[in-house]
């Protein structure tokens, strides 16, 4: 009997990777994790469609059964597109693209990358707007007909790769917060000959400063220990 977690590395590999979130989780990893543990079915992925569910009954040994219509409908695979003169420049569809699929700046014209675009859906309600649509790619293609292994493994890799960078950025703007608080300390405890009145808002600061710092570091701690383990 294989262990949990090398169970859902292998039902992760047969999900389509659009990291849609139909399943009801927030990736295919964590979704093939719930499968994994018993924790949620076999038949709540969309994207894999028909398909899909017989990719992964056939892996767990159980029988092939319908798509939950609670998750969606197997349909054919669609890209999402940006009308260019409508798109105000808010990155609210860049923050949510799982795949990194979008490119754009702030306050300047988004656009999407078809061939990296899952087809997820997770840009069109963020968008104030309403300039994102999502447009058939594939003809009457759905579930693994419109989709293959190859850009399976690349959505995989894409999405792991942003899952790293943000963290990565977190990682550093919490440093810097905290580098910048204690500085703000440091610079506190160094004033003299203050009045009672602001000698008491020098505390006032110094305490509001170490609450901060302590629940930065409270923070790093977890995600360090999540990460370890």
């Amino acid at each position: 009997m294989p262990s949990p977690a090398s169970l859902a590395d292998r039902i992760d590999a047969v999900l389509p990777q659009t990291q849609c979130t139909k399943c009801g989780y927030a990736g295919c990893h964590p979704y093939a994790e719930a499968i994994a543990k018993g924790e949620a079915n076999y038949n709540q992925c969309p994207p894999g469609g028909a398909e899909g569910i017989t990719r992964l009954a056939r892996l767990l040994g159980k029988p092939v059964i319908p798509l939950n219509p609670h998750n969606g409908v197997e349909r054919p695979r669609p890209v999402a597109v940006i009308d260019e003169a409508l798109c105000i420049g808010c990155t609210l569809c860049i923050q949510a693209c799982p795949v990194d699929a979008i490119v754009g700046a702030a306050k300047q014209m988004h656009t999407v990358l078809p061939a990296l675009c899952t087809g997820c859906d997770l840009c069109v309600a963020p968008c104030p707007v309403d300039c994102i649509a999502m447009v058939n790619a594939n003809g009457d293609k759905t579930g693994w007909d419109a989709w293959s292994p190859k850009q399976a493994d690349a959505a995989r890799a894409r999405f792991e790769f942003r899952t790293m960078r943000l963290k990565r950025e977190k990682d550093e703007n919490d440093a810097r917060l905290a580098a910048k608080a204690a500085a703000k300390l440091k610079a506190l405890e160094s004033e003299v000959a203050l009045s009672p009145e602001l000698k008491a808002e020098q505390a006032r600061k110094k305490a509001v400063i170490q609450a901060a710092m302590e629940r930065a570091r409270q923070r790093m701690a977890t995600a360090e220990q999540e990460k370890q383990g």
